[in-house]
C-alpha cells in the first residue's frame, strides 16, 4: 500500500474514533443534566434527528465547532490538540536522501525503511535502520530542518523509548543544513559525537559506527 494511502487511512481511523468518543460523551452528560435531545438540538439551531445521528455516532462528518457547541449545552469544553504519533508523508527528496544513503551501506548490512519502534500502540518509526552482527543503529532523515535543537528533543526521545543505541541524523547536504550545524556544533556534539564522515566510512565498511552522528549527503 502506498505511504500516501497508509497515512489517510490512518487519519481516518483517528477521526472516526474522536467521533465516536465524543458522541458518548455528549450522551453521558445530556443524561446526567437530564436534557431531551431536542432541548439541544432547539439550542444549537439542529434539527432532533441530525441530534440523534451524532449521539449514535451515525455521522461522521460533525465538526469540531458543532462538537464544542453541543458540549458547551452540556456543560463540557472541548478541547484539542495535535501531538506527534506517526510518521509524516515524505516527499521525493526525502526519500532521494534516504536512497543516496542506502547506497553507500556496505551490502553485508541489513537496511530497512520505515521502522516501527518496538513498542505496543506507538505510531512512531525510524525513517531506516542499519543492522549488522550484534548491532543496530537508526536513521532520521530530514531535507530542511529548521529547529535542530527540537529535532535532537525528538530523536533523543525516541531513542531512548525504542532502545535504539545509536542514531544517524541524516540531512541533505545544502548550504541552510552546513550552516545549521556549524552554528549548533558545540550543542550538538553531546549527542551526536562522532564524525559524519568517520559514520560514512566505517558504514561503507560494514562496521559498527559506534556512536550517534550527523551525516550531510
Amino acid at each position: 500500500m502506498p505511504a500516501c494511502e497508509r497515512v489517510r487511512d490512518r487519519g481516518r481511523a483517528n477521526g472516526h474514533a474522536v467521533v465516536a468518543e465524543i458522541a458518548r460523551e455528549l450522551k453521558l452528560a445530556r443524561v446526567s443534566v437530564s436534557l431531551a435531545q431536542r432541548d439541544i438540538a432547539a439550542t444549537v439551531g439542529m434539527s432532533q434527528p441530525m441530534y440523534s445521528r451524532i449521539e449514535r455516532g451515525e455521522a461522521p462528518n460533525l465538526t469540531i465547532v458543532q462538537a464544542a457547541s453541543l458540549l458547551e449545552v452540556v456543560g463540557l469544553r472541548l478541547h484539542a490538540r495535535a501531538y506527534r504519533a506517526g510518521q509524516p508523508l515524505r516527499d521525493d527528496v526525502h526519500t532521494a536522501l534516504l536512497a543516496r544513503l542506502r547506497a553507500s551501506v556496505h551490502g553485508s548490512l541489513r537496511w530497512r525503511t520505515e521502522v516501527p519502534l518496538a513498542l505496543g500502540g506507538d505510531l512512531r518509526a525510524w525513517d531506516a535502520t542499519i543492522v549488522g552482527d550484534g548491532w543496530s543503529l537508526g536513521v532520521e532523515a530530514e531535507t530542511r530542518p529548521r529547529d535542530l535543537q527540537a529535532l535532537r528533543r525528538r530523536i533523543a526521545l525516541k531513542q531512548r523509548d525504542g532502545q535504539m543505541p545509536f542514531v544517524i541524523l541524516l540531512l541533505a547536504d545544502t548550504r541552510h543544513n552546513r550552516e545549521l550545524v556549524h552554528n549548533h556544533a558545540d550543542d550538538l556534539r553531546d549527542s551526536f559525537p562522532l564524525s559524519g564522515a568517520r559514520a560514512l566510512e566505517l558504514v561503507r565498511a560494514g562496521a559498527n559506527p559506534g556512536a550517534s552522528s550527523i551525516i550531510l549527503l
